[in-house]
């Protein structure tokens, strides 16, 4: 698997990343371990978790694969804080005293002594932002974290912390990006592309709708049919969408190729990208994308992908027009 640079930092993370919210959930440790050394094997080296998974099983599982499984240093480990939620005054949110504490316990569930990328899970407007980046700036410096990133941040909000950092710099934000959720590319990509930071897209897939598993009904065994994640996926269940889908349906069949693979392809390849954050149900699930990892889409595909799933843009991200 080929490797970048993870924005304008000298890390550098594999152009697929795994993602592990399923991990504790529907995905139990044997399953992830055999997903783990799937994506290692492939050459895959930027593994994705979170503190708030499975509440903190998914973290658990990981670190209990590390040193035993893989090595750890052959892992670029990345986690996310904010989002967990707990009682007392260092429960939850992006203050000093709660992100720092939230370090101290992904550290402890790893098993590790320092994550690779920390990021900030979600903006938390109840919190001042240079509180928050100290916290950062503090747990870069102490060596428990080797870089920073943020998730789900709106263009203005990942240009002020940007902007805002003192003694290090945010190297990476996640976003929601695929060929049916394209709104970053009006401020957050162009915040990203100012301030040096690589884009890790999650959900490269449409949650799923991009595969074409949707097209003729629910499959009992996908999210779609779950009770925890029917709703994540029935968002991009629309008549748009169904457009996008056939679209990528039919250059897979041109290319002998997947859907899955097509539309993976498309969003790697996107400006800014980085690496796209892929979960998987089980190591079948994975290996699928793992599959997409040699293509490249032809100029003529991937423009009539990007008409038929183009947003508009208006004042005043296209000005002068």
């Amino acid at each position: 698997m080929e490797s970048r640079h993870l924005g304008a930092s000298g890390l550098r993370v594999s152009r697929m990343a795994l993602g592990t919210m399923s991990w504790g959930t529907v995905t139990d440790a044997e399953e992830a371990a055999n997903q783990l050394a799937s994506f290692v094997d492939a050459g895959g080296t930027l593994v994705d978790t979170a503190d708030i998974y499975a509440d903190g099983e998914g973290e658990r599982i990981l670190g209990s694969l590390l040193g035993e499984l893989v090595p750890r240093d052959d892992i670029v480990l990345a986690t996310k804080a904010v989002a967990r939620r707990g009682g007392g005054p260092f429960g939850g949110g992006a203050s000093r005293g709660a992100l720092l504490s939230a370090l101290n316990g992904s550290l402890r569930r790893l098993g590790v002594e320092h994550i690779d990328l920390w990021q900030l899970h979600a903006w938390d407007s109840a919190v001042p932002i240079e509180e928050t980046l100290s916290a950062l700036d503090h747990a870069v410096s102490s060596g428990k974290v080797r870089y920073a990133g943020v998730c789900n941040y709106a263009g203005w909000q990942l240009a002020t912390a940007a902007a805002a950092m003192r003694d290090n710099r945010i190297v990476s934000t996640q976003a929601e990006y695929s060929l049916l959720e394209r709104g970053i590319e009006r401020e957050v990509v162009p915040a990203a592309a100012h301030h040096g930071i690589g884009l890790l897209p999650w959900a490269p897939l449409g949650r799923g709708v991009l595969t074409g598993k949707y097209r003729t009904g629910t499959p009992a065994d996908s999210r779609g049919a779950s009770t925890t994640y029917a709703g994540y996926v029935e968002q991009h269940r629309t008549e748009r969408a169904g457009r996008i889908v056939e679209a990528v349906v039919t250059a897979a069949d041109g290319l002998g190729t997947s859907p899955l693979a097509v539309a993976l392809a498309w969003v790697r390849d996107r400006p800014g990208v980085v690496a796209p954050v892929v979960g998987a149900r089980d190591t079948a699930q994975l290996s699928g994308s793992l599959a997409a990892e040699g293509l490249v889409l032809p100029s003529a595909i991937r423009s009539a992908l990007d008409d038929v799933s183009s947003i508009e843009f208006g004042y005043p991200e296209r000005w002068p027009a």
